[in-house]
């Protein structure tokens, strides 16, 4: 299991990848655009949201950093980036039962914003403000979902 930090950003992920990648002297950095990813035909994301980041990770000195960009069609639901709310907790445990309890435990009192459950990514995803507001994101397989959709595009 690990805990790791999560940072969001309207638009200006690939930016801040590359300024924190170079800031860290990241031993691995890994990143998917929104277009990598098979679109929903009923939703297609606009043309200026696709070249999002929709999921990356830093490594560097035995840490690692996550980030991604909120699309602004998705800000209706997670609510406006802004300096000070752009950062969450994400756990990414490949024990489904472990992640299930910290989720149901966490989301006592707060607001659930994705239930936990399987999407295209993930095989076990869910995201939640805690009672006292912080955000976190749970994920069963965050590693293996970057690795596939970066080893389908080579």
């Amino acid at each position: 299991m690990s805990a790791i930090a999560y940072l969001n950003f309207a638009g200006i992920a690939e930016q801040a990848i590359e300024f924190y990648s170079e800031a860290l002297k990241a031993t691995e950095v890994k990143q998917v655009k929104f277009k990598d990813f098979p679109q929903d035909p009923t939703y297609p994301l606009p043309e200026n949201e696709l070249n999002m980041i929709m999921e990356s990770s830093i490594e560097f000195a035995g840490g690692k950093i996550m980030m991604s960009d909120i699309l602004p069609s998705m800000q209706a639901v997670t609510g406006e980036v802004v300096k000070g709310n752009h950062m969450m907790i994400s756990l990414v445990i490949e024990d489904k039962q472990k992640l299930e309890e910290y989720y149901n435990h966490l989301s006592v009192g707060g607001q659930v914003i994705m239930p936990l459950s399987e999407y295209p990514w993930s095989s076990c995803f869910g995201m939640l403000v805690d009672k006292f507001g912080v955000s976190w994101k749970f994920n069963r397989d965050a590693d293996q979902f970057l690795d596939r959709v970066i080893s389908n595009k080579q």
